[in-house]
């Protein structure tokens, strides 16, 4: 079974739309490798973070800021599908 992206994000804090964009880029990128994208309010101030089924790939608190979408996009698919090219989001 493909995996979930979720979301984690404080809504107290105005993420809602930098986690919804985030979300249709992964849904764009990981159309075939992801059973979709969670937006998940966070009833935590302050959280963001991103998980693939139950493990955490990004946490902004750990992290100190939030993650590039390119960044986003190569953790996400070491998780889903490693073997998968990404193209200008994959050069350095």
């Amino acid at each position: 079974m493909k995996p979930t992206v979720t979301i984690e994000y404080c809504p107290k804090c105005g993420w809602l739309l930098r986690s919804a964009w985030m979300a249709q880029e992964l849904l764009t990128t990981f159309t075939d490798d992801v059973h979709g994208v969670l937006l998940h309010p966070a009833e935590v101030s302050g959280r963001f973070s991103v998980r693939v089924a139950d493990q955490v790939i990004f946490d902004r608190k750990t992290a100190g800021r939030f993650p590039e979408i390119k960044e986003l996009k190569q953790l996400v698919r070491d998780v889903v599908n490693p073997e998968k090219g990404l193209g200008h989001s994959d050069r350095k």
